[in-house]
C-alpha cells in the first residue's frame, strides 16, 4: 500500500522531469534561434565577399550553345565586366542575393541541427555522444536536402539579373531590378515557376552540404588529433577537446568545407545556372535537367560542365571559413 511519502516522493520526481522536459524544449528552442540569426549574419558576411566572383561565375556558366564565347576565361570576364559596368556592376542584384544568404546558411544550420536530432531520434546514437563522421556527413545531406526549396527561388532571380543585359541595335538595355524578375517569372509561369532548376539546387546542395559539413568535421577533427600529440594524459586530451581550435585552424577547416562543397557537385549548378538564366515568355523553350545538361554535353563535354569552377573554389575558401568563424564565434560569446 503507497504510503503517503510515496506519492510525495513521485509527485516530486514528476515535477523535476516536467521542468528537466522544459529546460530542454527552452534550450532547443533557444538554439534554433541561435542557427538562424547567427547563420543569417554569418551568411550576409560571406556574401559580400564572394559575390563578384559569384557573378563571374553565373555569366562564364550562361554562355549560350550556338554562339562563339563572350567570355575566354575568369579573368577576361572580369575585364569585360568591370570595362562595362564598373567595379560596382559586379554587385548588381546583390539584394536578393542577401536576402538568400541569409536565408540559406541559417536554413543550413537549423536543417543540420534537426538532422543530428533525427540521428539522436532514431537510437543509434546516445545524445551525449559526439556523433562519428559519417552521420555527420549525413546531416549535411539532410541539411541540404530541404535548404534547396528555401534556395532555388531565391537563386533564380539573382541569376536572372547577373547575366548581361542584351543590346538592340547596338543600345544596351537597362539591367532588369528584383521587382521587374518577379513579376516577369510569375506573369508567364506562374508560382511554380520559381522554382525552375530545382532538380539542379537540390543535387549540388544535398551532395553539396554533405561535403560542407562533412569536411570541415573531418578537418577540424584531424586538427584535434594533430594537436593532441605529444599530451600523455587523458584529461588533458579531453580538456583540449572542449577548447576551440585556433583561428587559423578554423579558418583551414572552413575553407576545405567551400572548397569541397563546390568542385564536387559543380556540374550541376552550371545546368541549373543555364536553366535560369533561359529568357522568360516570348518563344522561349523551357528545358528540363536532363534536356540542358544533354545539350551542354554534347557541345563543350566536360569541360563545359565545370566552366568557371577554378574561380568559385576560389572565392568559396574565404567565404566559407568566414561563415564558419562568424557563426561559431557568435555562438561561443553571445549565447542567448
Amino acid at each position: 500500500m503507497a504510503t503517503s511519502t510515496d506519492y510525495v516522493t513521485q509527485s516530486a520526481a514528476s515535477q523535476s522531469q516536467a521542468t528537466h522536459s522544459a529546460g530542454e524544449k527552452r534550450k532547443a528552442g533557444m538554439e534554433a534561434i541561435e542557427d538562424i540569426v547567427y547563420g543569417s549574419a554569418a551568411g550576409v558576411i560571406g556574401k559580400y565577399i564572394e559575390y563578384p566572383f559569384d557573378t563571374v561565375k553565373v555569366r562564364l556558366q550562361s554562355q549560350p550553345d550556338h554562339l562563339p564565347l563572350r567570355y575566354h576565361g575568369p579573368l577576361d570576364c572580369f575585364r569585360q565586366s568591370i570595362r562595362a559596368d564598373g567595379f560596382l556592376g559586379l554587385y548588381r542584384g546583390i539584394s536578393a542575393p542577401l536576402v538568400g544568404a541569409a536565408a540559406e546558411t541559417s536554413s543550413l544550420f537549423f536543417f543540420e541541427r534537426l538532422g543530428r536530432e533525427t540521428v539522436y531520434a532514431s537510437g543509434l546514437y546516445a545524445r551525449d555522444t559526439v556523433l562519428p563522421l559519417p552521420a555527420l556527413w549525413f546531416t549535411g545531406a539532410f541539411s541540404g536536402t530541404f535548404t534547396s526549396f528555401v534556395l532555388t527561388p531565391i537563386e533564380l532571380v539573382k541569376c536572372k539579373i547577373q547575366v548581361p543585359a542584351p543590346s538592340t541595335g547596338g543600345i544596351r538595355q537597362q539591367p532588369p531590378g528584383v521587382l521587374s524578375v518577379i513579376k516577369d517569372v510569375y506573369k508567364h509561369d506562374g508560382f511554380r515557376g520559381f522554382w525552375h532548376g530545382q532538380m539542379g539546387t537540390f543535387l549540388r546542395e544535398a551532395g553539396g552540404c554533405a561535403a560542407w559539413f562533412g569536411s570541415k568535421e573531418t578537418t577540424t577533427k584531424l586538427f584535434y588529433v594533430l594537436n593532441e600529440r605529444g599530451i600523455k594524459t587523458q584529461a588533458e586530451k579531453d580538456v583540449l577537446r572542449t577548447e576551440s581550435l585556433p583561428l587559423w585552424q578554423q579558418a583551414i577547416a572552413g575553407a576545405s568545407a567551400g572548397m569541397s562543397y563546390n568542385f564536387l557537385f559543380f556540374p550541376a549548378d552550371t545546368i541549373k545556372s543555364r536553366m535560369q538564366t533561359t529568357a522568360v515568355g516570348g518563344t522561349a523553350v523551357k528545358k528540363t535537367f536532363m534536356q540542358e545538361g544533354r545539350a551542354l554535353w554534347h557541345q563543350h563535354g566536360l569541360r563545359g560542365m565545370y566552366r568557371g569552377c577554378g574561380i568559385t573554389v576560389l572565392r568559396s575558401a574565404p567565404s566559407s571559413a568566414f561563415i564558419f568563424m562568424v557563426y561559431d564565434g557568435l555562438k561561443k560569446y553571445f549565447p542567448l
